[in-house]
């Protein structure tokens, strides 16, 4: 049986983590996988989180099956973080998933259940998960621009192409820090997008996978509470990978909303079928420390100093480097990232660019152009800010970096997780 398996496509994300890892330089910087590092290099353990696990560990009795939702009080404790206090809880439901990507694909099983070959709308660069998750689950994908000639959100241009979505149409929007631009919409043009939908009677599907990194955690979910409040139907995939950096841990949540309790409810039984016939049950580990944190005044309190502290050094380190390259004449890429936020910048440049950017400078990053901002120790910006200032060399470069960014989009320039 094996034999007839044609040669499969190698993962790029994780071709260039190995390409790294054989890279002897000791200069190297790894800026291809999104995860926060701090000063020395490390992804750290928050403090938080270390004493839910000693607490879990004191107090462990019984390693029983949860059941197919997960850990009931973790889906309460995240509906009440992404929907607020006053959010429509009533007509709400939670599942436990294997991480966001699971939420995500559990999700896209729920719509090609409900309706199969739907179309999902995805952003244009989008992460670059979006698409094979929801082909798998026998979907169609169509996309929509996401920026405009200056690296702003594209209001006007989204809004328009979304005009060409059918009723029941599903679209999928990044709650925030959008992934791989680092540019979100601004509140008014959220609120554009709830119109848009409750006109055109599309569902709304949000991503939710780095909240507390961008504007501050309340800030961050703003949006994707707005959305609740004004749309009858909306589903909303939840990592807790970035914000309580449980990467291996593999913790998320798959939200509906419906317009009545017994849809939810069908809605709900769906999702579990689905999981059963995946995974059966997500792991318990993760999903019982961040209910700790979340179910302890001590605990979350701390948690959201750190995410703090987190989200600054963020910003720092873009600022830094925004600095860095108006000094070095690079006025353009300074204003680019100027436009960005979160863990991701998007530099402007070119596949050959990012190429030269690896070999002759050592720093890695993906060939669209993303870098993972949150990964950089502070002392090496001048560095990278000099590797992108060598690589920018002939006369067009700056009309170069004026294209649209559609038009460097594509599988030929894949954006990676």
């Amino acid at each position: 049986m094996l034999e007839l398996l044609p040669p499969p496509p190698t993962d790029p994300l994780w071709d260039l983590t190995y390409e790294f890892g054989t890279d002897e330089r000791p200069e190297r910087l790894n800026l291809v996988l999104g995860v926060y590092r701090d000063q020395t290099g490390t992804t750290p353990v928050m403090t938080a989180v270390r004493e839910a696990e000693i607490r879990l560990a004191e107090r462990s009795d019984s390693k029983e099956y949860r059941g197919l939702s997960g850990n009931a009080a973790f889906n309460r404790s995240l509906l009440e973080l992404v929907l607020g206090p006053s959010g429509p809880a009533d007509r709400a439901a939670a599942v436990q998933t294997v991480a966001g990507s699971g939420a995500l694909r559990l999700l896209a099983d729920l719509i090609c259940r409900t309706r199969p070959g739907t179309t999902v709308w995805i952003s244009d660069p989008a992460y670059v998960n979006h698409r094979p998750i929801l082909e798998a689950a026998g979907l169609r994908v169509r996309t929509y621009g996401w920026r405009d000639a200056e690296g702003g959100f594209d209001t006007s241009g989204v809004l328009g192409e979304l005009r060409n979505a059918q009723r029941d149409d599903v679209v999928l929007l990044q709650g925030c820090c959008h992934n791989p631009t680092g540019v979100d919409p601004l509140l008014d043009d959220w609120e554009a997008l709830a119109e848009s939908a409750v006109r055109g009677g599309w569902v709304p599907f949000v991503d939710l996978a780095y909240h507390g990194l961008g504007d501050g955690l309340e800030a961050d979910l703003l949006a994707t509470r707005m959305l609740a409040a004004r749309v009858p139907e909306m589903l909303i995939a939840v990592s807790c990978s970035k914000n309580f950096g449980l990467y291996s841990d593999r913790v998320g949540c798959a939200i509906v909303i419906g317009a009545s309790g017994q849809a939810v409810r069908h809605a709900e039984t769906t999702l579990q079928n689905a999981a059963r016939t995946l995974y059966s049950m997500p792991p318990e580990h993760g999903a019982a420390v961040v209910t700790t944190i979340l179910q302890d005044e001590g605990l979350r309190a701390a948690w959201r100093a750190e995410l703090e502290v987190m989200r600054g050094r963020i910003m720092d380190n873009r600022a830094d480097l925004i600095a860095h390259l108006s000094t070095l004449g690079c006025a353009e890429q300074a204003r680019s990232l100027a436009r960005q936020k979160g863990m991701f910048s998007m530099l402007p440049l070119s596949s050959h660019q990012m190429l030269r950017l690896r070999r002759q400078y050592a720093v890695y990053g993906t060939t669209s152009g993303r870098i993972n901002i949150a990964g950089i120790p502070a002392h090496r910006i001048p560095d990278l800010a000099r590797g992108i200032a060598g690589v920018l060399d002939g006369p067009d470069t700056a009309d170069r970096l004026r294209t649209l960014p559609r038009q460097q989009t594509g599988p030929a320039a894949a954006v990676l997780p």
